[in-house]
Formats: structure tokens, C-alpha cells, sequence
């Protein structure tokens, strides 16, 4: 209750902050833009398209028993939240330096309008998501009702993340080159582009599925693609990483926050 009680202080005093600051990325984003939200759309649509092409008919991906575009873009809008959601929360901190200066607010809302920014063009995302699992005859299923676990589970393990990252990149300016290069190796560490079951080796597999974005991307396959309830792990997982991650974000960032003054 006192949980609760806390949350909605914290809302009603700084819940239209959130929502200014989440506008104000949008109007950034699609200033002067022609296709404006449209661009929500139709990005994952071509983004699927070229990669699809790329390894279908170069790298001759397949994945059997089930239709690759879907497996492909199941993967990548799960994906691709994540990335975008850290990237930029990363540099929240530092770029609102100005705004930080001249009025109190808690620094934590930087990261969090970012998630939630990219949380709502994530859910504009599942829309091309859904034509395409309609377009390509996998279609849907009741089990489809439980997705939105995976999708609390991936924004707060996303928020946790990023909260770590916004502390560390306010000390270590070089974090914004280095994450790119974590990201790109995090791409491919993902089970995306292809089937985990091509990695024969035991303990590269045992190593690839520590990965937290490995148990969300497979959480949602198994009822997006396959049509069943995922085994009782996977609802674990996810769970878990989402919980600690958080836990350990809020941790870091309670710890630093008051340094950040003397390092932006």
C-alpha cells in the first residue's frame, strides 16, 4: 500500500513533466517530417524487407515450422525497442544538463520519458508486426492476450538498463562509442536472424541464453509462432532479469545521481 501510495505522489506531482517531455521528443522527431508517425510504420516494414532478402537469399536462413519473415520480425521489433529505448536514455541525463541546472526535478524522468517515447513507437511497431503475420498466414491465436508480461518485462528491464547507462555515460563520455559496439555485438549474440538450435556447442549455448533479451524475444515467439503458453522457465526469466535489472538501475542511479553535478 505504501508502494502505491508513493507511485501516485510521484505521478500527480511529476506526471505532466513526463508527458511534456515525452511530446517534446516526438515534435523533435517528426519535425518538419512528411510521413511523420507514419514513419512508426512503415520503418519496421522496410527494415524486415531488407533483412529478409539479406538472409533468405545470401545467408540462406531458415527457420523450420515456422515462417521466417514473422520469426525475423518477431525478434527484431522486440529488439529494436530495447535498442532504441537505451540509446537514447543514455544520453538523457547529460543532454538536459541546462534544464536540470535551472529547476529541481528528479533526474530519474530523462531515461524514463525516453523508454516510454520509444515504448509508444513500439507499440505503433506491432501494428506492421501484425500485417505481417497475417500477410504471411501465421495469423493469431488467444494465447496472444498474455504477450503484454513480455512487454512489462522488456520495458523494465529496458528502464533498469538504461538507468545504469545514463549514470555511467555522465562519468564516461566514451560509453556513447562504446555502446554502439556492444549493441552491434548484442544484435548478434540475440537469436534475431536465426534459430539458437544452430549453435551446437553446449556451453556456447548456455552462454547466449544468459542473454535477458534472448528469454523475452523467446517468450514471445513460442506464443506468436508457435501458439502455446511458454514453459514456466521462460515466464521466470523473464521475470527475473526484468526485477533485477530494474532493482540494480534504480540502485546505481540513486547512488551517482547526486555526483552528476559535478561531471556534466
Amino acid at each position: 500500500m505504501g508502494t502505491y501510495n508513493n507511485l501516485k505522489y510521484v505521478w500527480k506531482r511529476y506526471g505532466f513533466l513526463l508527458k511534456q517531455l515525452v511530446s517534446r521528443d516526438f515534435k523533435v522527431k517528426y519535425k518538419r517530417s512528411v510521413l511523420g508517425v507514419f514513419w512508426s510504420l512503415l520503418y519496421p516494414l522496410l527494415t524486415m524487407a531488407v533483412m529478409a532478402i539479406v538472409f533468405t537469399n545470401v545467408f540462406k536462413f531458415t527457420t523450420p515450422g515456422v515462417n521466417y519473415l514473422s520469426y525475423l520480425m518477431t525478434g527484431l521489433v522486440m529488439f529494436n525497442y530495447f535498442s532504441e529505448a537505451s540509446n537514447l536514455a543514455m544520453s538523457s541525463v547529460v543532454a538536459n544538463f541546462s534544464l536540470i541546472n535551472k529547476v529541481y526535478m528528479p533526474k530519474y524522468i530523462f531515461p524514463l520519458s525516453k523508454c516510454v517515447f520509444v515504448g509508444i513507437n513500439f507499440l505503433l511497431s506491432l501494428i506492421p508486426l501484425y500485417i505481417i503475420l497475417f500477410a504471411t498466414g501465421t495469423g493469431i491465436n488467444v494465447y496472444h492476450l498474455l504477450l503484454p508480461y513480455a512487454f512489462v518485462c522488456l520495458f523494465l528491464f529496458t528502464l533498469g538498463f538504461s538507468l545504469i547507462l545514463s549514470s555511467v555515460a555522465v562519468f564516461l563520455r566514451d560509453m556513447f562509442y562504446i555502446y554502439g559496439v556492444v549493441l552491434s555485438l548484442w544484435t548478434y549474440v540475440t537469436p534475431i536472424m536465426y534459430d539458437i538450435s544452430i549453435i551446437e556447442n553446449p556451453t556456447l549455448s548456455f552462454i547466449f541464453k544468459l542473454n535477458p533479451l534472448y528469454w523475452i524475444v523467446y517468450f514471445v515467439r513460442r506464443i506468436v509462432l508457435y501458439g502455446v503458453v511458454p514453459e514456466i522457465n521462460a515466464w521466470l526469466y523473464c521475470g527475473l532479469f526484468a526485477v533485477v535489472f530494474l532493482a540494480l538501475g534504480i540502485l546505481v542511479f540513486k547512488k551517482t545521481q547526486d555526483k552528476f553535478i559535478y561531471y556534466v
